[in-house]
This record gives structure tokens, sequence and C-alpha cells, in this order.
């Protein structure tokens, strides 16, 4: 539960000073993250003060802009995309190129064919529109897969536009996928997968939560490390 309302994302002027206060019925103490879009993020246990948040956050102040710097150091995405853009697809950093004569209003991202209306203008949107279609595709599949090969029990796979994490896991057994996975690479979209499926069984990030993920996918440290260094280049 929000303790004051979510700002938009805020634009750079705007990073220094967004704080998020969550309050948390299963936190057992105060907590600062800092969230992809910018903001922090304190998290207020269920018998927490918003004046103790607020000191909280004001003892970390040195923590938060080291924390600050380092993500505006991350590569990010390109604002507009165009033929000669260099984009993240499939985990590798890969030129948007018009498609050989013959393939009118095409562009290629490696050995992938993409049709277009227009090569005019910015292609972001049509683009990530075919991303997603190719995640809708793909990406359930390959739960149900490793669902069945971990024993985790599944329920639904939904696939979504979410703008501030790779996915989720609700308590009735669906998994939410975003789209932006297909971006990524095999192994990184499996450890998400992976991650959310084993909140199936621990609906927490407790040592058994954790122990279960190092089971199912003994390479996560890396799969979190790739996510954290690259996250910027897909918006997140």
């Amino acid at each position: 539960m929000n303790l004051e309302p979510s700002p938009p994302p805020p634009g750079p002027a705007a990073l220094a000073t967004t704080v998020v206060y969550e309050r948390s019925a299963r936190a057992r103490r105060y907590r600062l993250t800092l969230r992809r879009d910018g903001a922090a993020v304190a998290i207020v246990p269920a018998h927490g003060s918003l004046h103790e948040a607020e000191r909280f956050v004001a003892a970390h102040a040195d923590w938060l802009a080291r924390a600050r710097a380092r993500q505006l150091r991350r590569p990010r995405a390109a604002a507009v995309w165009t033929p000669g853009t260099t984009v993240l697809w499939r985990g590798e950093l890969t030129e948007i190129r018009v498609a050989a004569e013959g393939e009118a209003r095409a562009v290629c991202l490696a050995a992938d064919v993409f049709p277009l209306r227009s090569l005019d203008g910015d292609l972001r949107g049509a683009l990530e529109a075919h991303f997603a279609r190719r995640a809708k595709r793909e990406l359930p599949g390959r739960a149900w897969e490793l669902a069945a090969a971990t024993g985790a029990d599944l329920k639904q796979v939904t696939v979504r536009n979410q703008r501030s994490r790779w996915g989720s896991c609700s308590a009735r057994g669906t998994v939410s996928l975003n789209w932006r996975l297909v971006q990524t690479p095999d192994e990184v979209r499996d450890y998400i997968i992976h991650h959310e499926l084993a909140h199936l069984r621990e609906m927490n990030h407790s040592d058994r939560f954790w122990a279960r993920v190092a089971e199912t996918c003994p390479g996560w440290r890396e799969a979190e490390r790739w996510l954290k260094r690259h996250g910027g280049l897909v918006g997140l």
C-alpha cells in the first residue's frame, strides 16, 4: 500500500527528490530501493511510521546518491529508432538494417525480418509491436515447458507491457511476463521465468525462495547482473 500517490516517471531534474513510500504487511524492517524509472521506494513495515521512514531515507542519502549515479551511467535505448540505430535484440546490440531489395518496407535485425508500413520517421513503436507479438507466441510455451520440467503448479501465462518489472506471479498460479524478454539472451529470459515459477511455491523473497531459484536456475546471479547492466537498453 502506498503511503502517498506514486508520481509519474521523473525527468532528470526530478531524480534527486522522488521518493515513494510503500507500506508492506510482510516487511520486518525499513528498506530503500531504487526503481528503474528513477524513483526511490522506501518500504515501511506494517507497524512502522512515515516519520521513521523519512528518517531512514535521510540516513541512507549517500547510498541513494551513489545508486542514482550508477543508474545514470547505465546504457539507455535510443529515443528514436531509424535505419542504422543499434537496438537490443535477442541479447545482442543489433543494427536496424533496411531489408534487401525485393522486400520493400521491411527492416532486419540480425536474421529476423520485420515488415513495416513505412521506413520514414521513428520506427520504434512499429518494431516494438512486432517484438510484443513475437513474445506472445514464444514466452507462454517456454514457461509451460519450464514449469513441466521443474514441477511448478502453473495455471496460466500472460504476456504484458510491464513498465517496471520483468515478470510477476499471482497467488492463483498466473505468471505474467514482460514482452521485452524477447530482447534478452535466452538464459536471462529463462531466469525470469524460473524466478516467477519459484514464487508459485514461495510468494516472497525468503531464503527458501532463493534456494528454489538456485536449484532450477544455477546461473541466476549472472542473469541478475546482466539485467542490471542492460535493462536500460529496453527501457527498464
